[in-house]
């Protein structure tokens, strides 16, 4: 019975401990994908306030995205970004040789309450086996916790013609460093889209 009790204590450790991004829902255009070869190139645009943030996550995209990719910190300062101006990334784009564009945000925060019931071990046949194998067990009272999930919103866009021809949400359950959230988020999207055949070598 120890034994039973034991295994499901790590089992319940190794699925708490478990991937905490996931892609929730996702949608191509039919037959569409972008290759590796010219004349495509990739414009990676994430979409946050904080410079340091937007550098992290552009990075990571471009690191994984297998069409030749170009971070947009290194073309658009953050004002720029700010002021999300039609004309001013027309003349990037153009200016680059961009076939696509990649665009990243924070589409929403949502808090989820959870009941987590508390644990009682009973074991019954006389007082002195109950007693002996009860000792190092004890009741734990059922207990609320809040998780924070973040969706993330990924677009792709064909620049001729126009039109979004990828895109997916990811969600993320109580991320607690930026580093690894972003190469989380990176790493299922990038994923996704290969396993669909939507971005190929």
């Amino acid at each position: 019975m120890r034994n039973l009790i034991l295994s499901l204590i790590v089992l319940s450790t190794l699925v708490s401990c478990g991937p905490s991004t996931k892609i929730e829902k996702s949608w191509m255009e039919p037959g569409a994908s972008v290759s590796a070869s010219a004349p495509n190139k990739v414009l990676v645009i994430a979409m946050v306030k904080d410079e340091t943030s937007r550098r992290v996550i552009e990075d990571q995209l471009v690191k994984r995205v297998t069409t030749p990719s170009v971070a947009s910190y290194t073309l658009l300062t953050t004002d720029m970004l700010k002021e999300a101006s039609d004309e001013a990334l027309k003349k990037i784009i153009t200016d680059g040789k961009f076939t696509h564009v990649l665009l990243m945000r924070l589409a929403d925060v949502e808090k989820e309450t959870s009941y987590v019931p508390g644990t009682t071990t009973s074991f019954y046949g006389g007082y002195g086996r109950y007693y002996g194998y009860g000792a190092g067990m004890y009741s734990s009272p059922g207990y609320y916790t809040t998780d924070k999930n973040y969706f993330v919103e990924t677009t792709v866009y064909s620049i001729n013609p126009d039109k979004l021809i990828w895109t997916g949400t990811t969600k993320t359950v109580n991320p607690s460093k930026l580093n690894k959230a972003v190469n989380d988020i990176a790493d299922v999207v990038t994923e996704k889209m290969k396993k669909e055949g939507f971005l190929k070598k």
